[in-house]
């Protein structure tokens, strides 16, 4: 009998040999086996795998149905070789069409947050200041460009075209790749990263533009935790911590920017929405409807076009 560690280094060779990144399998469907080790359990079974999807207990529903989704496929794979792993059935946890409403940081909050990455202590920098250059390059990118953060993570130091001012992100989500033009400021802050990041690792180890201490490149979850620090240490307050709610930021502002000084937004949209790496201009006119702000507007232009408003 294979071992559901066995079973899980297989299938996920499989999914790669079949194209796929397989990096949200990764994270999760090693965090279910580490959960069936604890539950001694030596199968997938339909109980314990209702029993994981559904933490922790606040999260929404879509987040269940996607970690059971995710299980399920897992679940198929080990039951073909042995069939007593159970599948989960697909309405199990029906999927909820909703969309997480986007948080949106102010410009202040921002530099509040840039500046706590700053300023990190040393009991979480381990003493070392070059800890706290990465995370504060790290987010300053993501919120001056609307990079998703995995996206950041796997930039190479050879996708950053000094020269053009522009890094090349190379198969994104949907198999895309786009090249993101920076502004110079930014582009700055990316120079004086990677030379400090040379000092501190004249011999790298791997082949990514933002690294950890040990050289290596960063991990989501690692990230994921030292945003959530960061926004304590700054004093925002949000329901939840998403890194992901930089890019929100920056899609809604640019937006946002654009009604109020009057441009035409439908034309500039498809140019928005290639910038950002959505599949079509639907994906960024979605921000539209999610943002009380962006509605607001939105309603007051209507209404002056009717001649109900002055």
């Amino acid at each position: 009998m294979k071992t559901l560690a066995k079973l899980l280094a297989e299938y996920l060779d499989l999914r790669r040999k079949l194209g796929f990144k397989a990096e949200r399998e990764t994270w999760l469907l090693t965090k279910f086996v580490s959960f069936l080790r604890a539950e001694q359990s030596s199968f997938i079974t339909i109980d314990l795998a209702l029993a994981w999807a559904k933490q922790p207990a606040d999260a929404h529903p879509s987040w269940w149905a996607s970690k059971l989704s995710v299980v399920r496929g897992f679940a198929q794979h080990a039951h073909l070789i042995d069939a007593r792993h159970q599948v989960p059935p697909r309405d199990l946890l029906p999927r909820h069409s909703r969309r997480t409403t986007p948080s949106i940081y102010s410009s202040e909050e921002i530099a509040r947050l840039l500046r706590a990455a700053r300023q990190m202590p040393s009991r979480i920098t381990k003493g070392r200041p070059f800890r706290s250059l990465t995370y504060e390059t790290l987010f300053g990118l993501v919120a001056a460009t609307g990079m998703r953060i995995g996206e950041a993570i796997r930039l190479d130091d050879s996708d950053v075209d000094w020269s053009n001012q522009l890094l090349c992100v190379r198969e994104s989500k949907f198999g895309k790749s786009r090249e993101v033009v920076l502004h110079e400021s930014v582009l700055r802050a990316l120079l004086r990263y990677s030379k400090q990041r040379d000092q501190v690792h004249p011999h790298p180890c791997s082949s990514s533009f933002f690294v950890s201490l040990t050289g290596t490149r960063l991990i989501y979850n690692n990230v994921h935790l030292t945003f959530a620090r960061l926004l304590r240490l700054a004093d925002i307050h949000r329901r939840k911590a998403r890194v992901h709610d930089l890019r929100h930021t920056f899609i809604v502002r640019t937006i946002l920017q654009w009604h109020q000084q009057g441009v035409d937004v439908d034309s500039r949209m498809p140019a928005l929405s290639t910038y950002v790496g959505h599949r079509d201009p639907s994906s960024t006119y979605w921000y539209v409807s999610a943002t009380p702000e962006l509605m607001a507007l939105v309603a007051r232009k209507v209404q002056r076009a009717l001649g109900v408003l002055p």
